[in-house]
């Protein structure tokens, strides 16, 4: 089994900056993509970036792209989510998770383990 536990969130106003950390347990993870999703009051979930066990590769979706930055220290075995210039909608909860395998995935059906989420709030 396998624990994620996020943390970081809160109420940032708008240009603003936060930084999730996801910690995982029951596992090292250095073999798998990691990645964050987020979900919105009323919407569906939403991938916002992922990353490749060595850190090597990353992706994000467009919105996020030269804002967000997602990293790993696996000698930790935990994800971060570093997140400026915030927006009020990127006004969500945020979620880390754990993929299948080793492919750069952007669909949530791709993920495994899911943490419990974190709230992140942006004032205008």
């Amino acid at each position: 089994q396998v624990q994620l536990v996020e943390y970081g969130g809160g109420l940032v106003q708008a240009g603003g900056s936060l930084r999730l950390s996801c910690a995982a347990s029951g596992r090292t993870l250095s073999s798998y993509v990691m990645g964050w999703f987020r979900q919105a009051p009323g919407k569906e979930r939403e991938f916002v970036a992922c990353i490749s066990g060595n850190g090597g590769r990353t992706y994000s979706t467009d919105s996020v792209k030269g804002r967000f930055t997602i990293s790993r220290d696996n000698a930790k075995n935990t994800v971060y989510l570093q997140m400026n210039n915030l927006k009020p909608e990127d006004t969500a909860v945020y979620y880390c998770a754990k993929a299948y395998g080793t492919i750069l995935e952007s669909t949530y059906t791709g993920y495994d383990y899911w943490g419990q989420g974190t709230q992140v709030s942006v004032s205008s």
